[in-house]
């Protein structure tokens, strides 16, 4: 079960997005109306994901972005919203957002979709931590031998009675 932090103003939205995520089974939901608020729950409970809406009071979603990631975290992040601007999504890109889905439409096709980018960016990120995990390692293997190490497979052939082994 995926932990999930979804931060919007739209105490609507957040709750049709919770009940539909949290339906089908793989998602565990809890919200946030504000991005200030979103961070106090960082500090109390780990997320295996946010989705934040851009335009909030106090703190937009770029700069709550930001903030997430200044503080070190590399958190599944993705910006959901309402503003379809191409600078926008250009930002948070750049800033580090995995995805950027524009809110609108058919909220069953919406959610599905956003289900789907949840699912990936965590997975994606599961992906690259055992990578690193893995490299790291093998870098210890290699620094723990005490000097370089080879294994030869290869046989040196010559004509019987000649060479340094000579019968």
């Amino acid at each position: 079960m995926l932990s999930v932090l979804y931060v919007d103003d739209e105490t609507g939205l957040l709750d049709i997005g919770k009940i539909f995520l949290e339906s089908l089974g793989h998602f565990s939901i809890d919200t946030a109306t504000s991005a200030c608020t979103a961070i106090s729950l960082m500090n109390e409970k780990k997320f295996d994901a946010i989705v934040s809406d851009y335009q909030m009071p106090e703190m937009d979603g770029i700069e709550f972005l930001r903030r997430v990631r200044t503080s070190g975290s590399d958190i599944p992040f993705i910006l959901f919203t309402g503003r379809g601007r191409e600078e926008i999504a250009i930002q948070a890109l750049n800033e580090g957002a995995d995805f950027y889905l524009q809110k609108g439409g058919d909220p069953i096709s919406q959610f599905t979709e956003l289900a789907y980018k949840i699912r990936q960016a965590v997975s994606r990120r599961s992906a690259e931590l055992a990578l690193k995990e893995s490299e790291k390692r093998l870098s210890d293997i290699i620094n723990f031998l005490p000097d370089a190490t080879f294994a030869s497979t290869c046989r040196e052939r010559s004509s019987p009675g000649t060479g340094p082994w000579r019968s």
